[in-house]
C-alpha cells in the first residue's frame, strides 16, 4: 500500500507540473512553444537596401533581444486585396502581433475584424480600433534638415526629388524637405517626378535621369532602391538618400539620408504584448526618441553646412522647432499655415496634407 500511495503522489506531481506548463505555454501561443508569434508584412524586398530593409533589420534585433519571440515575415506585399489573404494565413497560423509595414489600412481592419485576439500594428496609418494599433515617425524632421544641406550646396539653385506616391505621407516629406531649402536658400527650388510606385528601381533611374536633364545638381529621393543616388554618381553631382545610409551605393555622391531605426518600437511593443500590458495607440517617433535620424555625412560636406544641420537638429530634440509652423504658404502664394502657429501630428491638415509648399516646381498629378 505504501508504495501503491508513493507512486499515486508522484504521478499527481508530474500532472500538476504538466498543467502548469501548458499554462505558462498558453501565455505567448496556445502552449505549442510558450513564445509569442509575431509576423511582419513587407511591401517590398527586405534586400531593397531601403524601407523593407531597415524593418526587417528592426525585426532581427527585436528577436534577437527577446528570447521568448518567435518571427516570420512575407515580403512584396501590396497593399491590395493580396493583402487581406496574407494576413487571414497568419492568423489561421496562430501569430498574435502582426505589422503591417505600410498603408494596408483598409484589408487589415477587416481582417482585424474577424480575428479579434489577434493584434495589427500598421505603419504609416491614421485609423485605429480596438486591436489595431498604428505607427509611424517625424520623418519630416530629418527631411527638413536634409533640406537645409541641399539648400546650402546646390550651385544651380534646381535640386531635384524623386518621389514615390502622390499621399499625404509622400507630400508631408516633400514639403518638409522644401522648406528646409527655402530656409537655407530662398532662390532654390524643388523639383519633382512621381513615379508611382514604392520599389521599382527601372522607374526610379528614369525619373532621376529625368532630373538630371534640368539641370539639378542634387537629388533627394522617397524610394525605397538607391537607383536615385547611383545616377547622381554616374552624373557627377550630389545626393541624398532615404531609410537607410546609402553611402555605399553612391560613396562620391551620397551626402547624407534620413534614416529609420525601428528596434525600438518593436521591443516596446512585443513586452506589451506579451505581457498583456498592449492597447491601441498612435505613436510617432521622432529625433529625440531616436527613430528618426540623419545618416553619417560625407566627407564632401563643408563644416559650416554640418554645423548649421546639427543647431536644428538639437532644436528638433529640445523641441523648439516645428517643421510646419506658419506662416507657410502653398504654391499660389495663398497662406495655409499662419504666423504662430503649428500644425501637429493630431491635426488633420498635417496627417492628410494634399497640397505643396512654396518653391515646389510642378503640381500634384491630377491637380489643376
Amino acid at each position: 500500500m505504501k508504495n501503491l500511495t508513493k507512486i499515486f503522489l508522484l504521478l499527481l506531481t508530474m500532472c500538476l507540473l504538466c498543467s502548469c506548463q501548458k499554462q505558462e505555454g498558453n501565455k505567448a501561443d496556445g502552449g505549442k512553444t510558450g513564445k509569442l508569434k509575431v509576423a511582419f508584412v513587407y511591401v517590398g524586398p527586405i534586400g531593397d537596401g531601403g524601407w523593407s530593409y531597415t524593418h526587417d533589420k528592426g525585426r532581427l534585433a527585436m528577436e534577437k533581444e527577446l528570447s521568448f519571440v518567435e518571427t516570420t515575415y512575407i515580403e512584396n506585399v501590396p497593399e491590395n486585396a493580396d493583402a487581406e489573404r496574407v494576413f487571414t494565413e497568419l492568423c489561421e497560423k496562430g501569430y498574435k502581433l502582426i505589422f503591417g509595414t505600410t498603408h494596408y489600412m483598409g484589408v487589415m481592419q477587416k481582417v482585424a475584424e474577424k480575428y479579434p485576439d489577434v493584434i495589427f500594428e500598421e505603419c504609416t496609418g491614421y485609423e485605429t480600433s480596438k486591436n489595431i494599433g498604428i505607427y509611424f515617425g517625424k520623418i519630416e524632421q530629418a527631411r527638413y534638415l536634409t533640406g537645409l544641406m541641399a539648400g546650402k550646396m546646390t550651385k544651380t539653385n534646381k535640386i531635384g526629388y524623386v518621389a514615390a506616391h502622390t499621399i499625404p505621407e509622400v507630400i508631408r516629406g516633400l514639403n518638409a524637405f522644401t522648406l528646409g531649402v527655402r530656409k537655407a536658400n530662398p532662390k532654390a527650388t524643388v523639383h519633382v517626378v512621381w513615379t508611382h510606385t514604392w520599389y521599382d528601381p527601372a522607374k526610379e533611374r528614369e525619373g532621376a535621369e529625368s532630373l538630371v536633364d534640368i539641370g539639378v545638381d542634387i537629388i533627394a529621393q522617397h524610394q525605397d532602391s538607391s537607383a536615385a543616388q547611383q545616377v547622381a554618381e554616374s552624373k557627377g553631382i550630389y545626393s541624398i538618400g532615404y531609410n537607410s545610409d546609402m553611402t555605399s551605393f553612391a560613396p562620391k555622391a551620397h551626402l547624407t539620408a534620413p534614416v529609420w531605426n525601428w528596434t525600438p518600437f518593436y521591443t516596446k511593443t512585443v513586452k506589451e504584448v506579451y505581457d498583456g500590458k498592449w492597447q491601441t495607440s498612435s505613436y510617432w517617433g521622432d529625433m529625440k526618441d531616436g527613430t528618426v535620424g540623419l545618416a553619417p555625412f560625407g566627407p564632401m560636406v563643408p563644416e559650416d553646412v554640418k554645423a548649421l544641420v546639427e543647431k536644428e537638429r538639437q532644436a528638433f530634440i529640445d523641441g523648439k522647432l516645428d517643421v510646419f509652423s506658419g506662416p507657410i504658404k502653398d504654391q499660389d502664394g495663398k497662406e495655409r499655415i499662419p504666423k504662430g502657429k503649428s500644425l501637429t501630428y493630431t491635426d488633420k491638415d498635417l496627417i492628410e496634407m494634399e497640397w505643396l509648399v512654396e518653391g515646389v516646381a510642378g503640381k500634384l498629378p491630377g491637380k489643376k
